[in-house]
């Protein structure tokens, strides 16, 4: 009596030589074909690959699409349909996917653009040699302690100054990067970097406002730097005394300015009292002649 035990693998192969037990424990080897999944009867097979088909063709989404996916490779595992039908089917998804997706048009984006927010306008100064004269005046003015003014540029103290006006007037900077940027005559890519710099040496602190869906927010700027708040409460004046006259100098009267020409009156009533008193002397002296 012979017990044949034959090993199954997992995906066909090509004829390879098995092993067959026989009753007493001994091995003989033996060449078996290969063997196949078993095939479902033909009317279901042509049922399932029919439906496969109809439901692919008449597929609006994508989603519907990777669900009848996901079935043709469960029936396939299950025996439904064959290794020809399920390729064909997968053939015939993937072209139907690649229609879709060629119809898809993204809603309120216009051709060649790839945001719904209209084109950002280059912000320039309409003069040059003004933008130059207005960040050179901003800068000079005083916006911050000398001791901080030193770690800045012309245009970065030119952008601070706009930047410290306002939190004096109300408590936080709110302006867009555009705006700062036209008040200072620099340009915008200035103003970042005028930020960023004083953000990292800790002088104020930057909010960031976005919003999901549509244009953000201007940054909520705020000073922290006690120095520099300070200073915009003074009015950009200095809390040091102010210095001593030096030893030696004295005070110098301011030029008269009267015409010396034109006689005051204080010089002509002396004049009159001098002549008076010449006359009474005078007097005396013509008597004594007189006598002698």
């Amino acid at each position: 009596m012979f017990v044949a035990v034959q090993i199954i693998p997992d995906k066909p192969l090509s004829v390879k030589p098995e092993m067959v037990i026989s009753g007493d424990g001994g091995a003989l080897p033996t060449c078996v074909p290969p063997l196949r999944r078993a095939s479902p009867p033909e009317g279901e097979h042509m049922s399932f690959c029919n439906q496969m088909a109809a439901a692919i063709d008449g597929a609006r989404t994508l989603t519907r699409l990777d669900h009848l996916s996901r079935s043709i490779w469960q029936g396939l595992a299950a025996g439904a349909v064959g290794d020809d039908d399920a390729q064909s089917l997968a053939e015939r998804l993937h072209a139907r996917r690649s229609l879709i997706r060629g119809d898809l048009q993204p809603v309120g984006i216009p051709a060649g653009r790839p945001s719904i927010f209209p084109p950002r306008r280059l912000q320039r100064a309409p003069k040059r040699p003004v933008a130059i004269a207005r960040r050179r005046h901003l800068a000079a003015s005083g916006p911050m302690p000398p001791a901080l003014a030193c770690k800045f540029t012309v245009s970065e103290l030119a952008v601070l100054r706009i930047i410290g006006d306002e939190v004096r007037q109300h408590g936080h900077c709110a302006r867009c990067v555009d705006e700062i940027a036209a008040r200072a005559g620099v340009c915008r890519r200035m103003v970042q970097n005028a930020i960023r710099e004083a953000a990292r040496l800790g002088l104020l602190t930057i909010e960031e406002r976005r919003r999901e869906g549509r244009r953000n927010l201007p940054n909520v700027i705020r000073i922290v730097s006690k120095e520099w708040s300070s200073w915009l409460a003074r009015g950009g004046r200095s809390s040091s005394p102010a210095a001593e006259p030096l030893i030696g100098c004295k005070n110098m009267r301011p030029t008269d300015r009267t015409d010396k020409r034109e006689p005051s009156h204080t010089s002509e009533a002396v004049f009159a009292a001098g002549r008076q008193q010449a006359g009474s002397a005078a007097q005396p002296r013509r008597g004594q002649r007189d006598e002698r």
